[in-house]
């Protein structure tokens, strides 16, 4: 990999910040665009815009043609069957919360169970907690060891004949842990289980097959990998979505409406309500072409060669308390200095032209049960260098002399 050239395409990684060179190492937050992305957002909005699906003109044809060729690029970006198994929402939230509707709707009655995992995004919590407050189900959490890596032996103790769905994230957004999610979605298969992932820290940095895996459910960000916020994309099996109800009403999702009865449109237009973000798709089609034009071997050989220098860096400065030492992780590192709290160490790097994320990181279970409130977290992705840890590892030692 040229990182030099890779950068190039990213201008705002050229910015200073306090007069300082950004370092910006908040990737798992969002990543940053190349401009190949924001430069098809801005010809689309001037040389194609018009809604899709629903015009007979032109523009709307050829608008409706780079729409469902985003689809068909992110079919071959995680090897789904069909177009009709890519769903186009918001974002890996809204993915969930249609996911957790829908299906807790359908399939899911009082006393029913979902399993969770003790790392578990929020996005990937409150609905399940919201549904399980409308419709009485319970939530049963697989624990982890000091390590971070989640107990396999207590996760099969945990299904039962209520058991109906298991809901994981892929790549913890704190630890880094790589969960063995083929392993767990055999496990739930064994018991006839369906098997959500949450892929949206993994999507950016390795390669994520659903047939593969055999996941039933699959959901992810834009925004981090490379492309558009506001798109997101929810992955489910045809033989699944076809079962279950739609997650919200209007246009596009219906085949035929009358005041006495409507009916739904094939999928996977049936989960699409209203106007799609069209513009935004194209945008996500051109990011994980562009991944693809680097390659996902390449760019997770480079992210692991940072990740491993960043931690023996981090290692050597006084004090470091590091979280997370699975065997199998991402690009992703949290730490504590000392008794500095979180958020004075992210501001005062912040002041040296670092950009971490300090806080709980939508992960308060999990930081209850690593006993403290908040990390700092940096994150890389393939346009990071080792000349940039050099500036985290030198920052953190400056402020720690300040303390």
């Amino acid at each position: 990999m040229d990182i030099q050239k890779i950068r190039e395409d990213f201008p705002i990684l050229s910015r200073t910040v306090y007069g300082k060179p950004l370092v910006y190492f908040d990737n798992g937050a969002t990543t940053q665009k190349p401009r190949l992305v924001v430069d098809s957002l801005v010809d689309e909005y001037y040389s194609v815009n018009a809604n899709v699906h629903r015009g007979v003109h032109y523009l709307s044809q050829q608008a409706t043609e780079l729409h469902e060729a985003s689809r068909e690029t992110v079919r071959q970006f995680i090897n789904a069957r069909s177009t009709s198994e890519v769903v186009f929402t918001r974002g890996t939230t809204e993915s969930i919360n249609l996911l957790v509707s829908s299906f807790g709707d359908e399939f899911m009655q009082e006393g029913d169970e979902v399993i969770l995992s003790v790392m578990e995004h929020h996005s990937n919590i409150v609905p399940w907690q919201l549904l399980a407050a409308r419709k009485g189900i319970a939530i049963k959490v697989i624990p982890m060891n000091d390590k971070g890596e989640l107990l396999l032996d207590e996760y099969e103790k945990l299904f039962s004949e209520r058991t109906k769905i298991v809901s994981v994230v892929q790549v913890s957004n704190v630890l880094g842990t790589v969960n063995p999610v083929k392993e767990m979605i055999a496990t739930a298969h064994a018991h006839g289980v369906p098997f959500l992932v949450d892929a949206a820290q993994s999507i950016p940095h390795m390669k994520v097959d659903v047939q593969d895996l055999d996941a039933d459910f699959l959901v992810f960000s834009a925004h981090k990998v490379y492309g558009p916020t506001g798109v997101g994309v929810l992955y489910g099996k045809e033989e699944w979505l076809d079962r279950m109800p739609p997650y919200q009403g209007g246009g596009e999702m219906i085949q035929h409406v009358s005041f006495e009865k409507t009916t739904f449109n094939e999928l996977p237009f049936k989960f699409e309500a209203g106007t799609p973000d069209y513009i935004g798709t194209t945008g996500l089609a051109k990011a994980l072409d562009y991944v693809n034009g680097i390659g996902m071997e390449k760019i997770a050989k480079h992210e692991h060669e940072l990740t491993t220098y960043a931690l023996q860096r981090l290692k050597e400065i006084p004090d470091m308390r590091i979280f997370g030492e699975a065997a199998d992780r991402g690009a992703v590192i949290s730490f504590l200095v000392g008794n500095i709290h979180h958020f004075d160490l992210g501001t005062l790097l912040d002041r040296l032209g670092i950009a971490v994320r300090t806080g709980h990181h939508c992960a308060q279970p999990l930081m209850q049960r690593l006993g403290i409130e908040g990390t700092v977290r940096a994150s890389f992705a393939m346009y990071n260098t080792k000349a940039e840890i050099d500036a985290l590892v030198a920052g953190i030692e400056r402020v720690s002399r300040m303390f």
